[in-house]
C-alpha cells in the first residue's frame, strides 16, 4: 500500500510546441540535507509556470526521513512544501528507483536535485543507476554534500 500526500497539484505543462515549463523534483531523504536541496531546487527555477516537487520515497523497512516520530518528519516536509509553494509527494515503496522513474514520467519532471550518494561502487549508487535509466531526457543534478 503506498500513502501519498499531495500539495498544491495543479499541472501546467503547456503542450503542442509550445514552451514547456521547468518540473524540478528534489528527492530528500534525511531532514539535515532537506532545507539545503529544496533551496537548489527553487532557485533553479525561472518563472511562476515552473514548478518544484518534494519527493521522499521510503523504503517500507525504513523511517521517515531516518526520524523514528514519523509524524513530525511529515511535518517538516508539509511546511516546506507550504514554504516554497511546492507539490509534496511521500511514497512508501519496495523499489524507491522504480518509484521514482515511475514519479519523473507522471509529473514531466524536467530536472532532478539530489544529494550526494554515500554509496562508493557506482553499481550501487543511486544517482547513477538513475540517470542510466532516465537516458538523458531528464537533466539529474547532484548536489555535492557540505563538509
Amino acid at each position: 500500500m503506498n500513502m501519498v500526500i499531495l500539495y498544491n497539484g495543479m499541472d501546467s505543462t503547456m503542450e503542442g510546441g509550445a514552451i514547456v515549463s521547468k518540473k524540478v523534483m528534489v528527492c530528500v531523504t534525511q531532514q539535515k540535507t532537506c532545507d539545503r536541496l529544496i533551496q537548489y531546487g527553487n532557485d533553479i527555477l525561472d518563472d511562476k509556470q515552473d514548478e518544484l516537487f518534494i519527493i521522499h520515497v521510503a523504503h517500507y523497512q525504513f523511517k521517515f526521513l531516518g526520524n523514528s516520530k514519523e509524524g513530525e518528519a511529515l511535518e517538516y516536509l508539509y511546511e516546506k512544501a507550504l514554504e516554497y509553494g511546492a507539490q509534496l509527494t511521500v511514497v512508501r515503496s519496495n523499489d524507491v528507483l522504480e518509484t521514482l522513474i515511475d514519479l519523473v514520467e507522471k509529473y514531466r519532471i524536467t530536472h532532478i536535485i539530489l544529494g550526494e550518494s554515500g554509496e562508493a561502487e557506482e553499481s550501487e549508487n543511486i544517482v547513477h543507476k538513475l540517470e542510466e535509466r532516465i537516458n538523458s531526457r531528464v537533466n539529474v543534478i547532484e548536489v555535492p554534500a557540505v563538509s
